[in-house]
């Protein structure tokens, strides 16, 4: 479907079944419309030509003669459109995916239960210049931090084609092109960015890119930020959304494909009538446009070669009647690359996503949870009220006891994301936790328990840039310095510097237990009024076990018993308070080590009298002699 380059030239087809005629135009016909460029009917409401001697690059536009009009449509399988400062001018081009070199690193996705994922705009994530959007190959420069840090995974929100000049990507047009906002097209940039790259290669131990050309154009561009990707061991999930389309529909958009008159939403051949976040809602009902949205998703998994989808808001498609499109989506994908994850949105959360198609279910593998994100948060503000102020820990520990899934592993955790600290939305979690200095130990220390709990606790992680360096301020997909990222923070802020350390020890930390990335987790103890909580982390079968103490209590908490799996030496693994102006000259633990020497306690064989510094955690593993 739409318009492939093939031997010869090239292939155009489309859905239109209430077209009376459909004609290709393009520089090679001079733009007409003539029995030359006239496609044939092939049965369903398709129509398809051959056009000898097209190539890579060349343009071109439908031209729907239907009943209400007639006129211009873009192909809305185009993979690329042209470069147009007014965007319903911009016409669509031949592309041909095959011509991109890969680079073959063998890269493998981590297991689902492994990732940690960092969630970001590319927009805003590391603009060359604070009055532009950020490119694809911008987020390739950072990509050496984000390795640094631990993380195996980005989701960059949604990247197809929308017709504003900013936006979150929630609105797209045209679903199989990449953003061009989000391409470079100034030759002189394009070589600094080509320049760039190929020495980020090159210190990969990679082969560069042979030639400028293979960056040009956003498809490429978009490409090469997943090779790039894989060669740093980075997976790439796509946010995409199959509930709506738009708002922002032009003449020559997939709006009224086929030029049914107007005067009837319902007749939009794609889409019904009923509206959703400022677009419509896709017609789930028809086969066409199911195979629509499944080819979509194919594309990317084909000529992108990604690691997985996140699915926007599938309670939307599920109340609108697209289960089904779930169910055959998920299917196919999981046939084609089953190693790709495949992430549901469904508010409130639902398990059935989860179940396997045979029985009813969506088939995704994990879903987008809300139990930290509602627990965590609330007790970071409650914190900031004081020290006599009631902190409820115990929702804490309920979230992490019990996600309400068949595995643990399959909910996505997070504290931000680009929902909730957007401009003019939640403050972001060092202001959350000192409204008046987001630099303040008070800030800081607070903003690393709720660090260390996501990332201790059971579920895939979630990041949202900037997370990891301390990030006070909100973001916005409208570019501006009052809402980018601080990246010479990290030169200039030693907290913020402190900070990413921390983040990038205690990811280090769940990499090497296998124990936080496992499904043992039970509740030791719990108690709101001292503000403790603690919890253990193993693994089925093997043991391995974890032992994990957080306070936010403003006073350090001194021979604190706790209950422990087993008697002997349980190593301090990990201590937050080291990481305040690191390395802390005075920060307070446990030297090392303590022995389970107690007796019984929390319903453990075991106890020990420990340290657990202000506003801090630590976290113990069992000696591995014992």
């Amino acid at each position: 479907m739409g318009g492939a380059v093939v031997d010869g030239g090239a292939t155009f087809r489309i859905w239109a079944p209430r077209a009376s005629a459909v004609y290709i135009s393009g520089d090679f016909n001079s733009w007409r419309q003539d029995a030359n460029s006239r496609l044939n009917p092939i049965g369903g409401g398709h129509w398809a030509i051959f056009i000898p001697g097209l190539r890579d690059g060349d343009q071109y536009l439908f031209y729907i003669d239907g009943v209400g009009s007639k006129g211009y449509k873009r192909d809305p399988r185009a993979r690329q459109l042209t470069f147009q400062p007014a965007f319903p001018a911009s016409n669509c081009m031949l592309r041909d995916p095959s011509r991109f070199p890969w680079h073959n690193t063998g890269y493998r996705t981590p297991p689902f239960s492994d990732l940690v994922i960092y969630q970001l705009h590319i927009g805003a994530f590391s603009p060359a210049a604070p009055d532009r959007a950020g490119k694809f190959l911008d987020v390739v420069q950072r990509l050496p931090h984000l390795a640094a840090l631990g993380v195996n995974a980005i989701e960059p929100l949604p990247i197809q084609e929308y017709p504003t000049m900013f936006s979150l990507g929630y609105n797209g047009t045209d679903y199989y092109s990449p953003e061009n906002d989000y391409g470079e097209a100034d030759e002189a940039r394009l070589q600094q960015y080509f320049n760039a790259v190929n020495a980020l290669l090159q210190r990969s131990g990679q082969p560069p890119y042979p030639a400028i050309d293979v960056l040009r154009g956003s498809d490429s561009q978009l490409r090469a930020l997943v090779d790039l990707c894989h060669v740093y061991g980075l997976a790439v999930i796509f946010d995409v959304v199959y509930n709506h389309a738009g708002g922002g529909f032009d003449g020559n958009s997939i709006w009224f494909l086929d030029r049914m008159p107007e005067n009837n939403p319902n007749d939009s051949l794609y889409f019904t009538d009923h509206g959703w976040a400022g677009g419509q809602v896709f017609a789930f009902w028809n086969a066409d446009v199911k195979q629509f949205l499944i080819d979509n998703a194919k594309l990317l998994y084909e000529e992108y070669r990604i690691d997985g989808l996140r699915y926007d808001e599938v309670s939307v498609m599920d109340h609108e009647g697209g289960w089904q499109t779930c169910q055959f989506m998920t299917d196919t994908l999981r046939y084609m690359k089953p190693e790709a994850v495949q992430i549901a949105e469904y508010w409130p959360v639902n398990a059935a996503v989860l179940n396997p198609t045979s029985i009813g279910g969506a088939g995704f593998d994990a879903t987008w949870h809300s139990g930290l994100r509602d627990t965590i948060r609330p007790v970071i503000g409650q914190s900031s009220g004081g020290a006599f102020a009631r902190v409820n820990m115990s929702a804490v520990a309920d979230a992490i006891a019990n996600a309400g899934l068949q595995n643990r592993w399959r909910a996505v955790q997070f504290i931000e994301n680009h929902d909730i600290v957007r401009s003019g939305r939640a403050p972001r979690v060092p202001r959350l936790a000192d409204s008046q200095n987001p630099r303040s130990w008070y800030a800081r220390s607070r903003s690393r328990v709720a660090l260390g709990l996501l990332l201790t606790a059971p579920g895939i992680p979630l990041l949202f840039m900037g997370q990891e360096i301390l990030e006070d301020k909100q973001w916005d997909d409208a570019i501006g310095p009052n809402n980018l990222i601080w990246w010479d923070g990290l030169q200039a802020d030693k907290s913020m510097a402190d900070y990413l350390r921390f983040a990038t020890d205690l990811i280090t930390l769940r990499r090497r237990q296998p124990a936080l990335r496992g499904e043992g987790c039970s509740i030791v103890h719990v108690h709101d009024d001292n503000r403790v909580l603690a919890f253990q982390r193993w693994v089925e079968g093997r043991g391995r076990d974890i032992m994990v103490i957080a306070t936010l209590n403003e006073q350090t908490w001194y021979n604190y018993q706790i209950g422990f799996p087993g008697p002997g030496r349980w190593i301090e693994v990990f201590n937050s308070d080291v990481y305040d102006n690191f390395v802390n000259p005075i920060a307070v633990g446990n030297g090392g080590s303590v022995e389970a020497s107690g007796g019984p306690l929390h319903g453990l064989s075991n106890s020990s009298w420990i340290t657990i510094p202000a506003n801090g955690f630590v976290v113990f593993a069992r000696d591995a002699g014992d």
